[in-house]
């Protein structure tokens, strides 16, 4: 199947007779097993489960790759500098993205652990080939990052890493596999949280890695199985349940979100607006669809101005997290090693009416 929308509804499902409509949610520690345990497909329940297997195949299909689920987002992104940082310890990510990431990285250089992180811009390609001439890195790439929407060239940036005997890895989470497709774009592996859109109804926790490069992906699984770091079959029947709508969401989240971004752009309230723009040549090509369902504004006033904005709001809920049916807000500069702008206010917008959602607005920013 070529189109993705297609393939993601019927991804992983059985076709024999008597197959379920779908996976079963598989409780249970352990199976019957004995003798060599490499004999058998499933032993012990962190080595396995048929749930998240269904799951895997489900994303691997949608990445033309093989996947890993993980216990969260962040799980996946553990597991992966673990298993990339083993001979070289430098990480090259940017400076504006995902503010947990750069809290890891710092608590592994603090703590003794040998990392070094290296934080640049990655739209600065110079700057980004001089911290890559240093020495063979991993480099973490996060395009559109989050809270700024900032896009990078993911093909550049590959080609660059490989140019000098280091490799690329790109965080996925806001696009997701629907939007844009960091694999094809050069990248050993692709990661995201399945907490946000993939799932999309804000009810699970879970991370995912996929990658074509098998000895990565036996790092990966032994990793996981050491640290524990497993996704639950409950959580990962619910985000294959999720995920057979995503392409169908996420088209109406993307218009949503244009058209909210249009109408805050011409707010004389609103200072700044970040979401790409059919003007950027990198975004278009990269994210041909639709820029996802993510964006951000500057209110005209200070962290006190934007907290009252997100308060008399009479949809969109004040909440973390982003990607879920519904539409919700915050100011990220309430989290304390955020980097964002203290008036910066980090939208989600959801499958509603794009016409309630800006009337919302509206009057949450009529003062």
């Amino acid at each position: 199947m070529s189109d993705l929308a297609t393939t993601i509804v019927h991804a992983a499902e059985g076709r024999a007779q008597g197959d379920p409509s779908e996976a079963p949610i598989e409780l249970t520690a352990f199976h019957v097993s004995s003798g060599d345990p490499a004999s058998v497909p499933l032993s012990y329940g962190r080595n396995g489960n048929a749930t998240w297997i269904a799951l895997e195949r489900a994303l691997g299909e949608i990445e033309a790759a093989q996947a890993l689920a993980f216990a969260s987002g962040m799980a996946a992104a553990t597991a992966l500098l673990l298993a990339l940082t083993e001979t070289s310890r430098r990480v090259i990510a940017p400076r504006d993205g995902y503010y947990t990431l750069r809290l890891l990285l710092e608590r592994l250089r603090s703590t003794g652990r040998g990392i070094e992180p290296v934080l640049v811009d990655l739209q600065d390609l110079d700057g980004v080939r001089a911290a890559l001439t240093a020495g063979p890195a991993l480099l973490w790439a996060e395009s559109p990052t989050n809270p700024l929407l900032r896009v990078a060239d993911l093909g550049a940036l590959a080609r660059l890493a490989a140019e000098h005997g280091s490799v690329m890895i790109a965080d996925n989470t806001l696009a997701t596999a629907i939007l844009q497709r960091p694999l094809e774009h050069g990248a050993m592996a692709s990661f995201a949280s399945l907490t946000k859109a993939a799932s999309g109804h804000s009810d699970v926790l879970l991370g995912a890695v996929a990658t074509r490069d098998r000895e990565l992906l036996a790092r990966l699984l032994i990793w996981r199985t050491l640290i524990g770091a497993i996704p639950g079959p409950v959580e990962a029947w619910l985000a294959l349940r999720g995920l057979r709508t995503l392409a169908l969401r996420l088209e109406r989240q993307c218009a949503n979100a244009s058209a909210i971004a249009e109408f805050l752009r011409a707010h004389a309230r609103v200072r700044h607006v970040h979401y790409p723009s059919a003007d950027d040549a990198v975004a278009r090509a990269q994210m041909p669809t639709g820029f996802g369902p993510l964006l951000s504004f500057e209110v005209d006033g200070d962290a006190s101005a934007a907290d009252t904005v997100i308060e008399r709001a009479r949809v969109i809920r004040p909440a973390t997290s982003f990607g879920g049916i519904g539409s919700t807000w915050e100011r990220r500069g309430r989290w304390a090693d955020e980097s964002a702008p203290l008036s910066l206010i980090r939208l989600s917008v959801g499958i509603e009416r794009a016409g309630d959602l800006i009337a919302d607005i509206q009057h949450a920013l009529t003062s």
